[in-house]
């Protein structure tokens, strides 16, 4: 699991940041600030990968870029469901912003309201949010994946189904009459540890660090 933190890029005091996935090309966008558009067309990220975006509150500076980003999915061509968590009234914010713009999606754009538990059971990931009027909590888990057996690299070596194939699957490791070593682990893909990664915002937090900013100098 990879986080790609954007905050730097933003303008403007923002909680921006991308969730990459391991054996997964799908990326998982927090919140949208003015500046994130630009920053992912100048990286190496592929805007089409955007598969999830959650909006942790309606602040301005959480959603003034999420319009403009999705008009740009659609300029692309994208034709992939597209799926937004966020709070009550992130549906009637986009309406409005569709109906002042005239724009209209090619891809299907799924909205979800935002609510204490799992949120997303993928069978890549699960996801779950926990929040009241000061925390934001958001705990995600992914599972560890088992390595795979390399049927081809066995029948390579001359090695077919038997019971010798079975105990290699396990990692085991063989001394034939001949003297070669067979290492089960160099016949299995490595496997990939799952792992936990939990969030949390604190409302008032933000807000009082954006006041004091704006009453501080920073050197």
């Amino acid at each position: 699991m990879q986080i790609i933190n954007v905050k730097k890029y933003s303008i403007y005091i923002s909680n921006s940041f991308i969730l990459k996935l391991h054996n997964s090309k799908d990326l998982i966008l927090f919140n949208c600030s003015e500046s994130l558009q630009s920053y992912i067309i100048t990286s190496y990220l592929k805007m089409n990968n955007l598969s999830t975006i959650i909006i942790t509150n309606l602040d301005i500076n959480n959603i003034s870029g999420l319009l403009g980003l999705l008009s740009s999915l659609h300029s692309i061509g994208r034709i992939k469901e597209l799926h937004i968590y966020g709070p009550k009234g992130l549906a009637a914010y986009l309406d409005l912003g569709k109906k002042y713009s005239h724009t209209n999606f090619r891809y299907m754009l799924y909205i979800h309201i935002l609510s204490n538990g799992l949120i997303i059971d993928h069978f890549r990931y699960r996801m779950y949010t926990f929040f009241d009027n000061y925390y934001f909590n958001l705990i995600c888990i992914t599972p560890e994946i088992a390595g795979t057996f390399q049927m081809g690299k066995a029948i390579k070596n001359y090695i077919f189904p038997s019971y010798l194939y079975s105990q290699l699957k396990k990692g085991n490791i063989f001394i034939l009459p001949d003297g070669l070593i067979l290492d089960g682990i160099q016949f299995i893909n490595i496997s990939s540890q799952g792992s936990k990664f939990m969030l949390q915002f604190n409302n008032d937090y933000y807000k009082n660090f954006s006041q004091n900013c704006d009453k501080s100098m920073v050197l």
